[in-house]
Parts: C-alpha cells; sequence; structure tokens
C-alpha cells in the first residue's frame, strides 16, 4: 500500500466494492436464471458487497491490481441439467460484467463531460474504475482454476481436453501464484502479455 497516493487508494478501494460485488452477483444471477438456487439460498443474489468481498483478495487488488471476491457456490448438476453450456454462461457472467462496467465508465468520457488528463479526483476516479474492471476482465479469462476462463475453455474443449484441464486443476492456485511472482521479478511476465497488454489496448480503444 506504500507508494499508492491517497487518490488512487480512495479509487481502488471504491472500484474495488463496485466492480467485485457486481462480478459475482452476476455469477449467482446467472446461476439462478439457470434454475439454480444454492446462490439465493445461501445469500448470495444481492448487491451487498459485504456479502462478496472476501478481505484478502481485496488487499490484493488494492495493493498488487490483481485480487479476488468470495465465490459464489453453485450446483453445475441442476444448471447443466437446465441448459448444456449453463456452467460457461454462469462463469462467463462474471468477466462481461466487468467489460459492461468499464463501457459504462466511459461514457461520460467519451461524451467530453470528464477529461482523462485531468488531475481531478473525479477524473483519476474514473480511469481507476475503467482499468480495474478490464484487468478484472482479462485476469478472470485466464483458463486456470479457480478462474473463470477455465470453465469457459471447459466448455470448448473436446472430451480429451476436458480431461488435460482436471489433471491440472489441483495445481491452479499454484500456477497463478508462480506466474504472478515470476512476473513481479521480470523474468517472465506472463500476466503482463495477457492481461496488461491487452486491458491497455482495450483501456485505449475506449477513451481515446
Amino acid at each position: 500500500m506504500l507508494g499508492l497516493s491517497l487518490t488512487t487508494l480512495i479509487s481502488r478501494v471504491i472500484t474495488l466494492v463496485i466492480a467485485f460485488t457486481v462480478h459475482e452477483f452476476s455469477h449467482a444471477l446467472a446461476a439462478d436464471q439457470l434454475g439454480d438456487d444454492t446462490p439465493r439460498l445461501q445469500g448470495r443474489l444481492t448487491l451487498n458487497p459485504l456479502v462478496h468481498l472476501d478481505p484478502i483478495g481485496s488487499l490484493m487488488l488494492v495493493i498488487a491490481g490483481f485480487g479476488w471476491a468470495r465465490p459464489v457456490q453453485i450446483n453445475p448438476y441442476v444448471i447443466q441439467r437446465r441448459h448444456p453450456a449453463g456452467l460457461m454462461i454462469v462463469a462467463a457472467a462474471g468477466p462481461f460484467s466487468n467489460l459492461l462496467l468499464a463501457i459504462i465508465a466511459t461514457i461520460p468520457v467519451r461524451a467530453g463531460l470528464i477529461s482523462v488528463t485531468s488531475s481531478s479526483f473525479i477524473s483519476q476516479f474514473f480511469i481507476e474504475f475503467i482499468w480495474i474492471n478490464l484487468i478484472l476482465l482479462f485476469f478472470n479469462l485466464l483458463p486456470i482454476f479457480p478462474l473463470d476462463g477455465e470453465k469457459i475453455l471447459d466448455f470448448f474443449l473436446p472430451p480429451r481436453g476436458q480431461d488435460v484441464l482436471r489433471q491440472i486443476r489441483p495445481y491452479g492456485m499454484y500456477i497463478l501464484m508462480g506466474l504472478i511472482i515470476l512476473g513481479s521479478f521480470g523474468s517472465f511476465d506472463i500476466l503482463g502479455l495477457v492481461v496488461m497488454k491487452p486491458a491497455m489496448s482495450l483501456m485505449r480503444l475506449l477513451v481515446l
């Protein structure tokens, strides 16, 4: 947290509350629409951030730019019985919500109401809001368990590819942590390549 300006810190805290809450609510809503009442019974079908935020994951987002919320629990059997692509739809709902939030936040920028070159708090907040939501979009699309991208990829893979994903699934968290650590030292910044670069490209497209 050291080195962050007060403006950046406040912007990130507000952003993570909104982004994580909407992300997890979107998972819960998609599952509910597909006939799974598990999120509703567990109180996750709400926009109350206290229900969705994970303290450590939120702190990591503020400090490192990567983080997580409390995952929404679902019943995959109920969802797949309702729709063959149900699990993929539920998984994709989270990243899609972050993309939607980023696009909505660009509206006042594109309308000329907010300047991206201004040093005002409101301008800095909107830039931070768009940026973090785009990071969450691409980070969650990584095909590594427990991220949403793994479930999305699983739907499109043939059975043999799905078997490979299941075999490496127990090691997903270790793979993620390894990539984050390697990237922090600059020796093998795969996250910078597949998360930061596309996020920056999309941000330029949205706000410039």
